[in-house]
């Protein structure tokens, strides 16, 4: 599943392709929004609140979340269209497409953020607060703590990748309680630099090695030796997300 720094990187791209210009055709391929069209309007702005993207054009806000393989691309006039396109907005020099989206949906533009005020502090957001994110956290002692990360109402952004990676860094199993966590603090604000140092990047890295193979601890690597220790990474694939850790390093 694309995660809040893969949206972060998508709204830019969009951003740069459509704020400002005039929509030249639109084209909403859900059947309840079908009627809409945005053609004739210019676009303002692009924003995101953690996993969640909003294009405001005109009166509305076109409201998406890329769920588990959902994409927005920005291609030429004359790109192929197929069958799993949701949307099309285009101007007079790109189409950008919005592909198997998870949720997409023509908000009204004034009240388009009611959609996510049940969200904790956007880890790439302005809105971000460490002290409210580690309280979130913390308001469930015996939860999983992967359970309690994945939990957008705790902060948004977070998802498996980043999950892992912060159990393994924590040193406890994605399986073990919230109370385990000595630092809730320094936990939630490695999360945002984590997310905030990736904003960017197409490859994600989480352990400061940017070489190929060597850009993430845990995630990926069930079998392999960890990189602290050299026990092999375990992975657990039972539940609703796949989990993987290191059996002696974390607890």
């Amino acid at each position: 599943m694309p995660e809040g720094d893969t949206v972060f990187r998508t709204a830019e791209k969009l951003r740069e392709a459509l704020v400002g210009q005039l929509l030249t055709y639109c084209d909403v391929r859900v059947p309840r929004f079908a009627t809409a069209d945005l053609s004739g309007h210019v676009v303002d702005e692009v924003r995101t609140r953690g996993k969640h993207l909003f294009i405001r054009v005109g009166p509305a806000s076109i409201h998406s979340h890329l769920k588990m393989d959902g994409s927005w691309r920005v291609t030429s006039l004359t790109a192929r269209v197929d069958h799993r396109v949701r949307i099309i907005l285009q101007t007079n020099a790109i189409r950008a497409l919005g592909i198997d989206l998870g949720v997409l949906e023509i908000l009204d533009r004034e009240h388009d953020f009611d959609v996510v005020n049940h969200l904790g502090p956007d880890l790439l957001g302005d809105d971000w607060d460490p002290k409210v994110a580690s309280h979130n956290l913390t308001a469930q002692p015996d939860r999983p703590i992967a359970e309690a990360l994945l939990d957008q109402r705790v902060m948004a952004g977070v998802g498996n990748v980043y999950c892992n990676e912060l159990c393994f860094i924590s040193g406890h199993l994605p399986t073990a309680p919230v109370s385990a966590i000595a630092d809730p603090h320094r936990l939630v604000s490695r999360a945002r630099e984590m997310l905030w140092a990736n904003r960017f990047r197409r490859n994600r890295c989480t352990t400061g090695d940017t070489r190929a193979g060597r850009q993430v601890w845990v995630y990926g690597r069930a079998g392999q030796g960890c990189r602290r220790c050299g026990t092999p990474v375990r992975r657990d694939g039972s539940g609703d997300r796949v989990a993987y850790w290191c059996p002696a390093c974390q607890r």
